[in-house]
């Protein structure tokens, strides 16, 4: 039977290979499942546009979706972030690299 230490060691080792391996299942093979915190690519997209400054009429205007839709994204986008305001959402997507900056 493990000890204590033994089984946060295992716990730190895989964090570390699922860290250092973005992508990749333990195994070795590629995962088919994402994460249920992962952004989708649609969420992705109204993020870029949130950060743009628009509002969720506009992004709603622009992508051609309803309003209740374009703030569902957002709702989603800031309970898997674990963020409760828009400030909250970029920053964090700024600093979990969720968002393509501009330099100049």
């Amino acid at each position: 039977m493990w000890s204590e230490e033994q089984n946060v060691a295992q716990v730190e080792r895989e964090a570390k290979v699922h860290a250092s391996t973005p992508g990749q299942a333990v195994g070795g093979g590629l995962a088919t499942k994402r994460r249920p915190e992962d952004l989708t690519p649609r969420e992705q997209e109204i993020l870029q546009l949130v950060w743009a400054g628009l509002t969720n009429r506009t992004i709603a205007e622009q992508l051609h979706i309803s309003i209740k839709t374009a703030e569902a994204h957002r709702a989603n986008m800031m309970k898997k972030l674990r963020v409760s305001n828009i400030a909250q959402l970029l920053k964090t997507a700024l600093e979990e690299g969720l968002l393509a900056t501009h330099a100049g």
